[in-house]
């Protein structure tokens, strides 16, 4: 049999991935460096429910022992997908393909790989023949079997061998569900930076989400049960997402061992695999200010130092929560408040993937990324639709929040969102994600910043120069401030 693609790696999301694409019509070949796991994955195909193997999909699969006769079995050009750890097993397994292989064949990284490691490659292969592609895939063991989000960037010229397999596979939306959720991203490293900017966003996302949850339960009381009414109706409004429905359900579970709601029962400490990480670190490396994302990672770090948490809590004192407002009120006021952070968590990661671009001399397609997230993805949400609308009324729109649609929703709940955070505040409650999103904003919409002190200091203390706004930008001035000194 002759493979329309391959696939290395069969844990489980390339497990699901193999199903996917021989249920959507493809042949497919499998290789796992350890043989039983192929085996027994290609061995249990036809005890599958039907729902996940469909009718004649099994026999499209075929499983493989060795590399060589894996290769053998593709057609050309040859198409191969690895499904492996990030880091030195992608390149590991990239060498042992290389003398199999022959020019023009394209090579497929679908892990979670760091675009500077894509970069690299993709250099490395076009100077030796081969065609790459680095593709982010997000959605999950679920979305890898039923349609994920695809986000594939590298060599251009292999986009058209792939993209009828990629977009096939991915997830589809629109009104008639038939746009799929997989498009050309750009060059080299530029799809596994977008799958990084979407984990940051969710990383985002999420952090809100548990601070909203946080303020509801502590300030109003509200319980589990309260807690899913409001997540219901939040989820049939501007909030409607997937994070924000599986928040809901996440509610109504109970624990059979102690009969207490399980959300309750779970440790407060939050673990994290490094994208969201990666995405702060090289904003650092732009200069530009993804500060919620950045705030929700130290979250994630401050949640892991349980120990001294509960050390510290017996030692340092803050006000006691006494809320009295109105419950509802507050409830609604915390809804537009997730809202607004929200609108300022995509602005700030569409801000950082323009700087990627501009760095990288990437020529991306922000609407199209947008699309590229209504589908399949753990950000999915009927919102994204508003940012690909923006883009479309103008490509090179500066920021989000100076859309007219994300100037307005910001307008409207601005007040609410500066009560929530007062609030927050006055309480002792942390919610960082609110209040990063809300100073970003304060930040960006004023014409002056204390940033001119702060200038003078380092001319002060280091001779580092200054600009003068009574003169042409980039001439620079140097003060002997001490003999200047006047007192």
């Amino acid at each position: 049999m002759q493979h329309d693609i391959g696939l290395i790696g069969l844990a489980v999301m390339g497990q699901n991935l193999v199903l996917n694409i021989a249920n959507h019509g493809y042949s497919i070949g499998v290789y796992n460096r350890t043989t039983e796991t192929m085996e027994k994955f290609v061995g249990g195909l036809k005890d599958e429910p039907a729902d996940k193997v469909w009718e004649g999909s099994a026999d499209r699969i075929g499983g493989y022992k060795s590399l060589e006769e894996f290769v053998a079995s593709l057609k050309r050009p040859r198409r191969v997908m690895i499904m492996v750890k990030a880091g030195a097993p992608v390149d590991a397994v990239i060498d042992q393909l290389k003398p199999l292989l022959e020019p023009g064949d394209i090579i497929i990284d679908g892990g979670n790989a760091d675009f500077r490691d894509t970069n690299r490659r993709s250099k490395e292969l076009r100077d030796e023949g081969f065609l790459f592609i680095g593709t982010g895939v997000s959605g999950g063991e679920e979305g890898a079997l039923k349609g994920p989000s695809i986000m594939p960037g590298g060599h251009k010229e292999a986009w058209p061998h792939v993209k009828d397999i990629l977009q096939s596979i991915s997830a589809k939306v629109g009104p008639n569900e038939d746009i799929p959720c997989c498009d050309w991203v750009g060059e080299d490293g530029a799809g596994h930076y977008v799958k990084m900017v979407h984990n940051g966003i969710e990383y985002g996302d999420m952090q809100l989400i548990c601070e909203a949850y946080f303020l509801l339960k502590h300030c109003i009381g509200a319980t589990n049960e309260q807690l899913y009414q409001t997540f219901k109706e939040w989820n049939e409004g501007e909030l409607e997402s997937y994070l924000i429905e599986i928040t809901r359900d996440i509610f109504t579970v109970k624990d059979e061992e102690s009969g207490e709601y399980l959300v309750d029962q779970i440790l407060d400490t939050a673990k994290q695999k490094g994208t969201g990480k990666w995405m702060s670190q090289h904003a650092l490396d732009l200069g530009v200010p993804t500060t919620l994302i950045t705030e929700a990672v130290y979250a994630r770090c401050l949640s892991g130092q349980k120990d001294a948490r509960v050390r510290a809590s017996k030692v340092l004192d803050g006000p006691k929560v006494t809320f009295d407002g109105d419950p509802n009120q507050f409830a609604d006021d915390v809804r537009q408040a997730l809202y607004a952070s929200k609108l300022v968590s995509y602005a700030q990661g569409y801000v950082q993937l323009d700087a990627a671009a501009d760095e990288f001399g990437w020529k991306l397609d922000n609407g199209s990324i947008a699309l590229l997230w209504r589908g399949g993805c753990i950000i999915r949400s009927t919102f994204l639709q508003d940012i690909k609308n923006a883009f479309d009324k103008k490509a090179d729109l500066e920021n989000l929040l100076l859309d007219d649609f994300f100037k307005s929703a910001i307008d409207e709940a601005q007040p609410a969102w500066r009560r929530v955070c007062a609030t927050a505040i006055e309480q002792g409650l942390p919610a960082p994600g609110f209040t990063a999103a809300l100073s970003y904003y304060d930040g960006y919409r004023r014409d002056r910043l204390p940033a001119n002190l702060l200038q003078a200091q380092r001319d002060y203390f280091g001779a580092h120069t200054y600009e003068r706004i009574d003169k042409p930008r980039g001439e620079t001035f140097h003060t002997d401030w001490i003999h200047e000194r006047k007192v």
